[in-house]
């Protein structure tokens, strides 16, 4: 089968290859790819600079597909089930994590995409505990971005709890930003998303998803605006979505005293400049969130065949699995919301 591979660490170091097919063991289900999100590791492992892909590797972990062949033990997945799949592959089952279903922080734990092989390609195989059927309502290209969608989930519902009383700041209009919005949003919240000048189109595009107020911090007082809306207190939660140092700082003084600061975004470096004055003074309640656990696919996807999530216009561009690295170049170049490939 054709596959995405990022045969060694590096710069690009990414071929389309043919690659043997792998075959299905007892509790795993093979499944036809439809359509796969390009995500935002997936570019930093394009880049170099995601240093947790094991290569050689097959890419992809945000898709969707048809079931074409279970194994012996599974049960309540079958053939010609649309589905999508957790990322999760492999945990030891064993620790403390594992057994409260926290499998993002199982130390053991192997990724679809990033360990194992991904989704850039014809067919991926998942384990049958990690497949979900798709409802009726959920087509297979919304379905793509359930994985993206189910991280803001956790996010928002799992780490802490959105009020239809909140109000509520979001760093970054990407993919993640948006969807984190969106999510805020359908649990009746007011929602301030802010973004810099060269997102007009993005911050345009939330305005037409709901979003209640959009900010240019480049070109508008972001301060100004928050005091404005929260009567001088300050937004009840926030989620930044940017991974970028100036926003988390920006953010932190913006947060209502007794408030919560979620953060969403990944920072390019480890240890960065951090306002402890703005957390201690205002006890601030400073959450970190890491991707999502089975309980947030089964939110996100309610989310979805209710309609809450509008996915039809966040994807901007869908290329055939050949044109992978347009679609790479399209995301790199920053003109595009979400860009799907399909298999």
């Amino acid at each position: 089968m054709k596959a995405v591979m990022k045969v060694e660490p590096g710069y690009d170091k990414m071929l389309l290859k043919t690659i043997p097919e792998l075959e299905v063991q007892k509790n795993q289900v093979k499944i036809k790819v439809a359509y796969t999100g390009i995500c935002g590791t997936d570019i930093h492992t394009f880049t170099g600079q995601y240093k947790n892909s094991q290569t050689p590797v097959v890419l992809g972990h945000e898709f969707s597909g048809i079931v074409v062949e279970v194994g012996e033990a599974v049960t309540k997945v079958k053939v010609g089930d649309k589905v999508t799949s957790e990322t999760t592959f492999v945990t030891c089952g064993e620790c403390d994590y594992c057994l409260e279903k926290d499998y993002n922080l199982c130390a053991h734990r192997k990724g679809i995409g990033t360990q194992i092989n991904g989704s850039f390609a014809e067919y991926v195989i998942s384990r049958e505990e990690s497949v979900h059927v798709l409802p009726d309502a959920v087509d297979l290209k919304a379905a793509a971005l359930t994985e993206p969608l189910a991280c803001c989930v956790h996010a928002a519902l799992e780490k802490t709890v959105v009020k239809k009383e909140d109000k509520v700041l979001i760093f970054g209009p990407g993919p993640i930003g948006l969807l984190q919005a969106q999510v805020v949003k359908a649990q009746g919240a007011f929602v301030i998303l802010a973004g810099i000048t060269k997102d007009q189109k993005r911050l345009e595009l939330a305005k037409s998803l709901g979003i209640d107020v959009t900010v240019d911090i480049q070109n508008e007082s972001l301060e100004e605006i928050v005091l404005t809306y929260t009567k001088g207190y300050g937004v009840d939660k926030l989620f930044e979505c940017s991974g970028a140092v100036q926003a988390l700082n920006q953010g932190l003084p913006l947060v209502k005293k007794k408030g919560t600061f979620v953060q969403v975004g990944i920072f390019s470096e480890k240890l960065n400049l951090l306002d402890q004055e703005s957390i201690i003074q205002r006890e601030i309640t400073y959450i970190g969130t890491r991707s999502q656990k089975p309980s947030s696919w089964h939110i996100a996807l309610k989310l979805l065949e209710e309609k809450k999530i509008n996915t039809e216009k966040m994807i901007t561009k869908i290329v055939p699995l050949d044109y992978w690295r347009q679609g790479f170049e399209a995301v790199l170049s920053g003109n595009e919301i979400k860009v799907l490939v399909q298999s």
